[in-house]
């Protein structure tokens, strides 16, 4: 076998299926999660693994867990199908995730390993009959499987060899700790166990007490971020909340951050808020929201990774649908009360070659920085975190500065000291804009978004067949406004643009016709951030190259 240091693929001993798969993926060389993983996987050890989001986690569980069920097809004695492998998640967007890839590896044995996901509440009809048919991987949240074994939908006690939880760290902060000790009931006393985390904490001590059995425990030395030259990490100070605003619009408006971009915020009323307030200045963006159904926010990830749009605003999976440790949420924090707690973008859901996040709100934990940051600069390509922080939110700044250092090392949040001025006279423009987004405009946002669900629903479309009535109710409602759009906000006067920008930063109206030659100069700069050199602690944002 080669050197541990040189491991590939091609010498773990996997199914020709399986390597052709991993072949049209493109994969030609294992991560380092997946090096060290998949090996140990074969030989039948429990695992509590540890590695940075977006390091292939999914795949480092579930190549061993395919090879292992071609194997037993292949050699073992014949026996009745039945499910034998069990994927839990926290989030039925992490389910969909999960059973794609598991789909995609399996592409050139899907008759011999058939993969179910049942993290749908709405679905549990059809996923009955799912169940019936006894598929080999079944993928959920800890509360849906443990809803099918209680109704003898689904029965392990008897077949179950592989049990992985994804995401370990999350499944209880979700509120799934008495789900999952119920779950573990219906399981048989042996089997095989993963445990994949990005974070090690006491919910992941309590966790392997409960699942592992003597378990090979895989701390990676690798930072929990990719290094500077892949991601750039920033810290911009503003003084007050309307700053941010300032500072934000201004980064929009004037192609400051070019490429696809991710904000996040801290609650799902400030995603309305941001969303209204650069709506005025004819800046498209849309919130991944937890109201809306799960086919809907999935729809709003497959578009955004299609290119229809280049920002999404979110709320991280902490605060979307977290509720206190060993609690189900029942009413939630006012700005996210009726949000959806399966559901979270902050962790594993695949964005597609996201430039930049932008951390309008300050992430309310270390872990979660680092997975918000984990969204950019995946696989081998580049990205930038900017986060937004008030003076009295410094000491929370540095606790994650701790955490992303560790002792002795250099600062990987570089300070930028912006120039506001310079952008003084966007101000006035900022404040009409904050003034025109009331409580009642987010409110009325808010409805309008989930009465367009229920017109376009295919489920309620026999309903509103049988009474129309109350379709012409939601039709013939008062016409929501949710801002007052001012039209003259969309455009940028020349004299309002600062004059070390003027150059570099052209309104669209004048970018009808480049020459051949300035086109080569705007291709030539590939940085999402482009006019972010960082030149010490006292840079600024708008310095022009020389």
């Amino acid at each position: 076998m080669a050197d541990s240091e040189s491991l590939g693929f091609e010498h773990m001993g996997l199914d020709p299926r399986l390597l052709q798969a991993v072949a049209d993926l493109g994969w030609s060389r294992p991560t380092l999660i997946q090096e060290k993983a998949i090996p140990l996987a074969l030989e039948g050890k429990d695992l509590l693994a540890r590695a940075r989001t977006g390091s292939g986690k999914t795949a480092a569980y579930a190549i061993p867990m395919l090879q292992l069920l071609l194997h037993r097809k292949a050699t073992g004695p014949v026996v009745e199908q039945a499910v034998r492998g069990v994927v839990l998640v926290p989030t039925k967007e992490l389910a969909r995730q999960a059973q794609s890839m598991i789909q995609q590896l399996s592409a050139y044995c899907s008759r011999d390993v058939r993969v179910a996901n049942v993290s749908a509440a709405e679905d549990s009809a059809s996923q009955r009959a799912v169940l019936m048919e006894k598929p080999d991987v079944v993928v959920g949240t800890p509360s849906r499987i443990l809803s099918h074994l209680q109704q003898d939908n689904l029965k392990l006690r008897d077949s179950l060899e592989l049990l992985v939880v994804d995401e370990a760290d999350l499944i209880f902060s979700f509120g799934f700790e008495e789900e999952l000790k119920s779950l573990l009931c219906h399981l048989p006393r042996i089997y095989q166990a993963f445990l994949m985390s990005a974070t090690f904490n006491e919910d992941i001590q309590a966790l392997k007490e409960l699942v592992l059995h003597n378990p090979v425990t895989l701390k990676l030395q690798e930072s929990q971020l990719p290094g500077s030259d892949q991601l750039q990490q920033f810290q911009v100070v503003c003084e007050s909340e309307e700053d941010k605003f300032l500072l934000l619009y201004a980064l929009l408006k004037l192609s400051l951050i070019r490429g696809k971009s991710l904000l996040f915020v801290n609650t799902l009323e400030r995603s309305y808020r941001l969303r209204l307030f650069l709506e005025q200045f004819s800046i498209p963006t849309c919130v991944l929201n937890g109201e809306l159904p799960l086919r809907s926010r999935c729809h709003i990830i497959s578009q955004f990774n299609q290119g229809f749009y280049d920002c999404v605003i979110a709320t991280d999976a902490e605060v979307l649908g977290a509720p206190a440790k060993g609690k189900r949420q029942g009413r939630g924090s006012k700005g996210n009360k009726a949000s959806d707690p399966e559901s979270g973008v902050a962790r594993g859901i695949d964005f597609h070659h996201v430039s930049a996040v932008l951390n309008f709100d300050l992430p309310s934990t270390p872990e979660a920085y680092i997975h918000r940051a984990g969204r950019t600069a995946r696989a081998n390509n580049p990205g930038i975190v900017l986060t937004f922080v008030l003076p009295t939110e410094q000491s929370h700044l540095g606790k994650i500065e701790e955490l992303l250092c560790g002792e002795g090392e250099a600062p990987v949040l570089l300070p930028y000291q912006f120039r506001m001025e310079e952008i003084e006279g966007f101000r006035y423009r900022c404040r009409d804009a904050m003034r025109s987004v009331t409580k009642q405009s987010i409110r009325e946002a808010r409805l309008k978004e989930i009465k367009e669900e229920l017109l376009h629903s295919e489920k309620l479309k026999t309903y509103f067949e049988d009474n129309p009535r109350d379709l012409q109710l939601l039709r013939h409602d008062l016409p929501l406004h949710p801002a007052v759009v001012k039209p003259h906000l969309g455009h940028v006067p020349d004299y309002l643009v600062p004059p070390a920008l003027r150059d570099l930063v052209r309104p669209h109206k004048k970018r009808k016709k480049l020459s051949s030659c300035r086109k080569a100069k705007k291709v030539k700069t590939q940085n999402p951030l482009h006019n972010f050199k960082h030149r010490g602690r006292k840079s600024r944002p708008t310095a022009m190259p020389s």
